[in-house]
């Protein structure tokens, strides 16, 4: 699976939101990477708005993981129906992680993460170079870097 999604602006986040939808397939934990300030929060945020997230949608710095519900079919777009096996699309739960303030890697052992990893549930994770040692083996890598000229890109 190698990707790219191209952002030129603010305005044209959702539609790569909805384009990263249509390419999740089966996966189900994400890894992204960049540096402070390239964008990941915003991404997410983004692709979790497109899923039909109606909380909302912070940064979980302090909080280490931010739990989101998508309602069945309220406000899913089509893109998340068709990203999804299941006969009623990605109706359920998604973890929002940001390791950045973690110390140490007994904290993530503390917070229970194989309970959020391998719960079947969606998990964007922020700051995963932290904890790469845990990972799931079949996490998918985003990687989003600011280009020159202040577009974005998205690959994975």
């Amino acid at each position: 699976m190698m990707s790219n999604i191209r952002i030129e602006n603010l305005e044209h986040i959702r539609e790569a939101a909805r384009e990263f939808i249509n390419q999740i397939g089966d996966h189900r934990v994400f890894a992204f990477y960049g540096k402070m300030g390239a964008g990941k929060t915003t991404f997410v945020k983004a692709v979790c708005e497109e899923l039909g997230v109606d909380d909302v949608i912070t940064s979980p710095t302090f909080a280490i993981v931010n739990e989101y519900s998508i309602a069945p079919h309220s406000g899913e777009t089509a893109a998340a129906k068709k990203a999804s096996p299941a006969e009623g699309g990605l109706a359920g739960t998604v973890y929002h992680f940001d390791f950045y303030r973690i110390k140490r890697l007994e904290e993530v052992y503390d917070m229970g993460y194989e309970d959020y990893f391998y719960s079947g549930a969606l998990c964007f994770i922020e700051w995963p170079e932290l904890i790469e040692d845990i990972l799931p083996g079949d996490a998918v890598r985003v990687t989003i870097a600011e280009q020159e000229d202040g577009s974005r890109l998205v690959t994975f």
